[in-house]
């Protein structure tokens, strides 16, 4: 196998290495088990293969959010660290990314309740 190919492959392993790492956060441990009940109604209201479409990119799109949000933080504690600067030194760029999480947290849960009410409505008055 070529070098370049072995590099290649040597991606997956870091970047699943991130995965791992990154799940073991209280917040996407959050994330993953908000995650599992979405797919588990999902499965069982038989939503539309558009709305699958819809509701895994959503999914997809937090936890990719929390990855890199998880990412900021550690380069903010290595900075703080490494320049012997104040935890209110790095608040600022902590508290952009985890508005981006909960901003694209927000959508998602709204584009969830447009998905599941209408079903929701239908298995309770049918």
């Amino acid at each position: 196998m070529s070098p370049k190919l072995i590099k290649f492959f040597k991606g997956f392993v870091y970047a699943q290495n991130g995965i791992y790492h990154g799940a073991n956060g209280r917040n996407m441990k959050v994330h993953l088990s908000v995650a599992l009940l979405v797919v588990l109604f999902s499965l069982l209201l038989g939503i539309s293969p558009l709305e699958w479409f819809i509701v895994l990119i959503c999914i997809a799109s937090v936890i990719s959010a929390e990855l890199i949000n998880s990412a900021i933080e550690e380069i903010c504690d290595l900075v703080r660290d490494r320049l012997h600067l104040d935890y209110s030194a790095t608040t600022h760029a902590r508290d952009l990314a985890a508005g981006a999480v909960l901003v694209l947290s927000l959508s998602s849960a709204i584009i969830g309740l447009i998905i599941f009410i209408p079903k929701l409505i239908g298995v309770f008055l049918f």
